[in-house]
């Protein structure tokens, strides 16, 4: 079912041309090296993400090398939202899950296929992540964030009831670090959609294993 899903996903999701070029890290300038280092946060909470035998997002760290300057600004963003996050990985890989299935980002939802069984989901609430809050057998704090998502991306902002919910499990830090994953997944999955990028090359290689 997930491999099922993620099929999907990735045929609707992946134009033969893009829109622009990606850069291949040959001609990255000298600073796009110095906007990934400051992913590492200050105090992280989390380790790194594992990079063994993981997509390596080529595509789209080749669109963001044409702009180094924004590249810093967000990677330090992300760093925290990867690494220093109050949320556990599972919450965020929920969070990031739904974003992709939402906005239809194959690429996306490729990318982090990978970093949510690393996070702890299973295969099976994978595959239910497409089908919301409403799913069966979720526990009641995800079907809170995954609620969370959908309105956010639907309204603009967190229902009271849905608030309520998250607050009954979630500490003020947690909540704040929820509004602003969901926000940098948005943005990135708008990046991936306006700019048709392709899916990389190694992700159907290393979803061969797993269909077997």
């Amino acid at each position: 079912m997930l491999m099922d899903r993620s099929s999907e996903l990735m045929a609707g999701g992946s134009p033969e041309v893009s829109r622009i070029r990606p850069l291949p890290p040959k001609e990255w300038p000298p600073e796009m090296r110095d906007a990934l280092e400051a992913m590492m946060p200050p105090e992280p909470r989390h380790p790194r993400p594992i990079s063994k035998d993981r997509p390596g997002s080529r595509n789209t760290l080749g669109a963001f090398a044409y702009h180094p300057a924004l590249s810093r600004a967000f990677m330090t963003f992300l760093g925290h939202i990867l690494m220093a996050t109050t949320l556990s990985e599972r919450q965020r890989e929920l969070i990031v899950m739904r974003v992709a299935t939402r906005r239809q980002s194959g690429y996306l939802w490729a990318q982090h296929v990978f970093m949510a069984l690393d996070a702890g989901l299973s295969d099976d609430e994978i595959s239910r992540i497409a089908y919301g809050p409403k799913a069966p057998f979720w526990l009641p704090i995800d079907a809170a964030i995954l609620s969370a998502v959908d309105e956010l991306i639907d309204d603009g902002a967190i229902e009271q009831a849905t608030w309520d919910a998250l607050s009954d499990s979630l500490t003020t830090e947690q909540l704040l670090d929820l509004i602003f994953t969901v926000g940098t997944y948005e943005i990135t999955a708008w990046m991936m959609r306006s700019l048709d990028l392709e899916i990389d090359e190694d992700i159907p290689l290393l979803f061969a294993p797993r269909l077997g």
